[in-house]
């Protein structure tokens, strides 16, 4: 029977695959642990990661005044006068879907989804999308 993983390992293998967008297969080298093993646990540890830390690092706001508190922590701790939250994203690597054409194809060269993010100014998430397409068409041509 194989050994069991640290715990250390399985968080310490599934921040590079979120972080780098890795293959299994190139991953595998890195941490010797087989690319069958690898793609096992890293969804389970996400699952476990969001459901241990959901409540402490997402917020939802439906007040006026709670808006008014993400503005006045972003003006006093960073000197950013009326912002409700910092954006980011990041494509995330996909095999092409069947009959996809060129929807999920980036201006970056390669297949994703896109992960996106907003941030208070304490770090919590105040929303977050995962899975709109690489790339939006164009609706039509001007015309």
């Amino acid at each position: 029977m194989g050994e069991l993983l640290q715990v250390g390992l399985k968080q310490a293998a599934t921040l590079r695959f979120l972080t780098t967008g890795n293959s299994y297969q190139s991953m595998q080298y890195s941490f010797r642990v087989e690319a069958s093993t690898l793609c096992k646990f890293i969804p389970e540890v996400c699952k476990t990661t969001i459901a241990v830390y959901k409540d402490e690092v997402l917020c939802y706001f439906k007040t006026e005044e709670e808006w008014k508190e993400v503005a006045a922590r972003f003006s006093s701790r960073w000197n950013y006068h009326n912002c409700l939250g910092a954006v980011d994203g990041k494509h995330i690597t996909i095999k092409k879907p069947p009959n996809a054409g060129s929807y999920y194809y980036n201006y970056k060269g390669f297949h994703s989804i896109v992960l996106m993010a907003v941030a208070d100014a304490t770090y919590k998430l105040l929303y977050v999308d995962v899975g709109a397409k690489g790339m939006t068409p164009l609706l039509s041509e001007p015309g």
